[in-house]
This record gives structure tokens, sequence and C-alpha cells, in this order.
């Protein structure tokens, strides 16, 4: 399989765009040197690169898309509304019926604000909070590695250059499943915490019994309002979003990613006492909630109802489970006949699971993570994870059981041998928020 065409295009992007892409998990230091495609077309789960390589595709645009790549009835209701124009300088009856249509799936919310990406939607969750209470601290769950890319939560990451010390003091944070340590914090920060933000369930953890129930009363004992980041839950556990599943009502909550799939459209939900802050109700000082040219543009909308109504009409999540077990299983069965489902394994839930890769000591190693992404990519699989979507077929889930039983003749001998790097060219992937661009800077060979 040849990515000739990939690297030099790839190069060229590194020339133009800071990183070589738009979003930091889609960086070619997320691949093998030499082995990452840029792709052209995608249908269902599938994908092609200018090379002309065909991949079956996970991660399914950063778990943004559950339906498929160019599922035909999204794509209907996009051209349906096109020729009608897309941008006004008032309301649309779209807009109506899109926030009807949200708050009929989410009967925990009172009122709804679309917006274009999720990083602005709980970034404005977080202004509101301290609207409403006063109070200035975050108190964020540092199990979970991502809620925004503003400058409340960037000052948490490593690669914080730019993020005033200032702002980086408001944040506080506690463990998932750790009620004691959120507790201990709120105590510690009595009266200055605005607002508590997690999600309630991420692939690989879920809930103990008990532990989002005492988040909620932690919350209401210290006036706290508390948001839940559905980004990936939403439309991936299900159309309701975690809330749905677990029973627990936050006061806020912010969507994005599956709402559109793959269109760009996010959202901020919430109680009515808590939202009409941003609006005409209240005699309060009004918050600056949400406004943007593009927030309810007539494209993203018609995909967004499209999207509901494929989730009233079909059970999305139910097949994206059915595969996910069905490839879980096939994956780890070949790395248990190989002698390797130690340190090779898939894992999570079925609809947003991820791979393990760990070297002959059993801790989590980049190189046998890039050893595996080289073996894989090789016969035809892409992605960082295994995050499916309920267009992956049986046989799009054969290949890659398949790709897999290829990887670990490699993946047993780097073990043995203890230096995987032997088995492929260049540098080893690095992690994505790293403070430096080394291991994988540019100028670097």
């Amino acid at each position: 399989m040849s990515f000739e065409r990939s690297t030099a295009a790839q190069a060229r992007l590194h020339e133009l765009v800071p990183g070589g892409a738009h979003t930091f998990a889609k960086g070619s230091d997320q691949y093998p040197e030499g082995m990452a495609p840029v792709l052209v077309s995608g249908r269902g789960a599938r994908v092609r690169d200018i090379d002309g390589n065909e991949f079956v595709e996970y991660g399914m645009g950063m778990r943004a898309v559950t339906l498929g790549h160019a599922y035909e009835p999204v794509l209907d209701a996009v051209r349906s509304v096109l020729a009608g124009g897309l941008s006004f300088t008032r309301p649309t009856d779209l807009e109506l019926a899109a926030a009807e249509d949200f708050l009929a799936l989410v009967p925990g919310a009172d009122m709804v604000k679309f917006c274009k990406n999720g990083s602005d939607a709980t970034s404005a969750a977080i202004r509101l909070a301290r609207a409403a209470t006063g109070r200035d601290l975050v108190v964020q769950c540092h199990d979970q590695p991502y809620f925004s890319a503003q400058d409340w939560f960037v000052g948490t990451l490593p690669i914080n250059a730019g993020v005033p010390g200032a702002v980086r003091s408001l944040i506080r944070s506690f463990g998932y499943n750790d009620l004691d340590s959120l507790r201990t914090v709120l105590e510690e920060n009595s009266g200055q915490v605005a607002c508590v933000i997690l999600e309630a369930a991420t692939a690989l953890a879920e809930p103990a019994p008990g532990f989002l129930e005492g988040v909620r009363e932690l919350c209401d004992g210290h006036g706290v309002v508390l948001i839940f980041d559905e980004m990936i839950t939403g439309f991936r556990w299900a159309a309701g979003g975690a809330q749905s599943i677990y029973g627990i009502t936050p006061d806020l909550s912010t969507w994005g990613k599956a709402m559109g799939n793959g269109f760009p459209i996010a959202a901020l939900a919430g109680r009515r006492e808590l939202m009409e802050l941003g609006g005409l109700g209240t005699d309060r000082a009004r918050v600056f909630l949400l406004s943007s040219t593009h927030g309810a543009e007539s494209v993203s909308l018609a995909a967004f109802r499209a999207v509901v109504q494929a989730y009233r009409e079909t059970d999305p999540v139910a097949a994206m489970e059915r595969q996910g077990r069905a490839l879980a299983d096939g994956v780890n069965a070949v790395a248990a006949e190989a002698g390797i489902a130690d340190r090779l394994d898939v894992a999570g839930r079925p609809s947003c699971l991820v791979f393990r890769t760990k070297d002959a000591e059993g801790v989590p190693s980049q190189a046998m993570r890039t050893l595996y992404l080289q073996e894989i990519l090789q016969r035809g699989v892409l992605g960082q994870s295994y995050v499916i979507s309920a267009a992956h077929t049986d046989a799009d889930v054969e290949q890659t059981v398949d790709a897999a039983r290829g990887a670990v003749s490699a993946y047993r001998k780097a073990l043995e041998t203890g230096r995987p790097e032997d088995l492929f060219a260049g540098r080893p992937v690095a992690p994505a928020h790293r403070q430096y661009a080394a291991p994988r800077r540019l100028t670097e060979r």
C-alpha cells in the first residue's frame, strides 16, 4: 500500500497549516511516519485517500458520525434547504422546529441555544454558571481529557502557552467515581465554586453506583451548577445522552459531534432560570450567551433534524453496540489466540471502543501503538481507536478482525525483542496535547 501522494500533501499542509491539520487528534504525529493518509471521500464506514487506498474507518470524524459518511437522508435534508438560502438577519422557522426537536429528546432541559462547536457550548455554560452564582471557580473532572479549546480549560493542559496564570488559577479538579475528592474540593473552596463539569461516563469508565447521584447532591448542597458534557455521550450512548441513561438531570448540558452526523452543530441546553439569564426575560444583568453569525445557519439545522428523525425511525445506538461487541470479541479473541491478550486488547462501551497497547512490562506504549497502527493501516483499517458507527457492516468488522490477526505476529515479535522500533520506520506517535513538538518535531529526523 503506497502513501506517496498523501505524504507529499501532508508535507504541504505543514507548510500552510500549523500542525498540518485543523484538529490535534487528526495530526500526522498521531500516525506512523509516512503513513498518514490524506482523505478525499467517504461513504458508510469506508474512506478513500488521494493515493487511491480504501480503508474501513474508525473514530468516525472524531466521534461526530454515527449514521455513516454521506448518509443519504441527512444529505437529502441538506439539499432541501440549500435553494432557500442559508443565513438571514432574523430567525427562521427551521430554528424553532430544531429547538422543539432537541428539547423533545432532552426532557430535563427547558431551553436550548445552538452554535457551531462544542468548545463554544461548554465555555458558554461556564460563563453562565459564573454569572448565575456570582462565583469564579470551576471544578472539572481531571480524568477526562478534553472539554474546550478556550482558555479556561486549555490552561489545565500541558500545551497551555499563552493562557494567563490568573485564568489557570480559577480551575480545581476531582477524580471520576471519587466523591470524596469532589467533596473535599467543594468544602475547601466553599462559597467560591460556580460549577462542576464532567462527562457522566466515558468509553472506559461507567459511573459507580451512587456516584452521579452523589455529585448531584453535593452540587445542590453547595449551591453549585452541575454541567454534563454530552459531546460524546449524546447520540452515542443514547439520543437523549448519558442523562437519559443514568437518570440524573444536570442544570446545564453541552452537545455537539454526532448531532449533525458530521455537519457543524453544537448546543447548550438547560434549566429555564439559568438559560434565561442570556435572554430577555430576566431583570438581572444579562449574560453574553452564544452569539454568532453561523450559529443557526440552515444546513446544519436541517442535518440535525434529519439525524433526530433517523434516531426516531431506526436504532443507531443498538446497531453500534451490536457491531462494537462483535468487533471487540473478534479482536480480543485474536489477541488471546496469539497469547498477548494482556498486552493488546479492545475495551470500552461497544459504541465507543478503544484499543490498548502495552509493552512487555505491561506499560502503555506509544511505540507498540505505532506498530499496531502501521500493521492495521497496511491491511486497510484506519483509526486511532475502534469508535464505530451504525454504518459498519459485518464485512467491515470481519476485515478489521482479519487486520488484527495479521498485526499480532509483528506485535508478538516486538514483545519478544523489546524493540518495536525495529519494525516500523521513523519515530513513534506522540501525545496530541504535549507541551513541545518533540519527539515529532518536523525538522527532527
